[in-house]
């Protein structure tokens, strides 16, 4: 087990206090306040910056929600009744006409969009590129120093080729080299031991996302196929996104969960 997850095991034995759902919620219900209490002391450039960031959240917020709701355009139709006989194509017809405002693919990709931030941890923490690369030494008197290793689980694919060693500046060791991942589905409950396909985003640096190097928050594309996923149109759903949840260098394995 990871070390700093006693709270977690604590709850997990013992539950939760009494009272911490209603303190809970009390404080969310406050934070409105001291953050617009915030808002009004900052001064400067500080608030500036501050009011910038709010006032994003606020319009992704409300994009996501404008984005995320599904409603039905009713419309009655203007045509007076006809007379006679109706043809049989025409019999399950009604008056009133319900369209939706867009068809289910647009609004997927709408939607998507519209979470495109909206992921498990959207907030990691700075690594350093000391932590991250080890520095090597090179040349007859090991006076070169221009190689780095890399100290962090990483991903290559299946037709990656190694430089020559003379060449090569950022060397990653096979032995961190993972193809697959655990990946959890949040909506089956249910975890999936998943191939990789390739390195989609690293929140640390866009020469970690090339490099392929997988932290905690990495987005990852996954191979699905097998899990039986299905678009509107009826194809399969062969890669989607995941985010990594753990620490893979401290763990051995990569902990993700998939983004729906």
């Amino acid at each position: 087990m990871p070390q700093n997850e006693h709270i977690e095991l604590w709850r997990k034995r013992h539950g939760y206090r009494l009272d911490y759902h209603e303190k809970k919620r009390k404080k969310e219900a406050r934070m409105a306040h001291v953050l617009a209490k915030k808002a009004r002391k900052l001064r400067g450039l500080k608030a500036k910056i501050y009011n910038k960031r709010r006032y994003s959240e606020k319009a992704q917020l409300k994009r996501t929600i404008k984005q995320h709701q599904e409603k039905l355009s009713k419309r009655s139709t203007e045509e007076p009744v006809r007379e006679g006989a109706i043809p049989a194509y025409l019999m399950d017809r009604e008056t009133a006409t319900r369209a939706k405002v867009l068809s289910n693919m647009v609004k997927q990709k709408r939607k998507e969009k519209a979470g495109k931030w909206a992921v498990p941890l959207p907030r990691v923490r700075p690594i350093a590129d000391d932590e991250m690369f080890k520095v090597l030494r090179t040349g007859k008197r090991k006076k070169k120093a221009w190689k780095r290793m890399v100290t962090k689980v990483t991903f290559v694919g299946d037709t990656f080729t190694r430089k020559p060693p003379k060449y090569e500046r950022f060397i990653r060791p096979s032995g961190l080299r993972f193809k697959k991942a655990h990946v959890t589905h949040p909506e089956l409950k249910a975890t999936f031991y998943l191939d990789i396909l390739s390195v989609k985003k690293n929140p640390q640096s866009q020469l970690y996302t090339q490099l392929g190097v997988i932290t905690k928050g990495t987005i990852m594309e996954v191979n699905v196929s097998e899990l039986g996923l299905v678009t509107t149109t009826g194809k399969i759903v062969w890669g989607k996104y995941a985010q990594v949840t753990n620490n893979p260098e401290n763990d051995g394995c990569i902990n993700a969960v998939l983004l729906v």
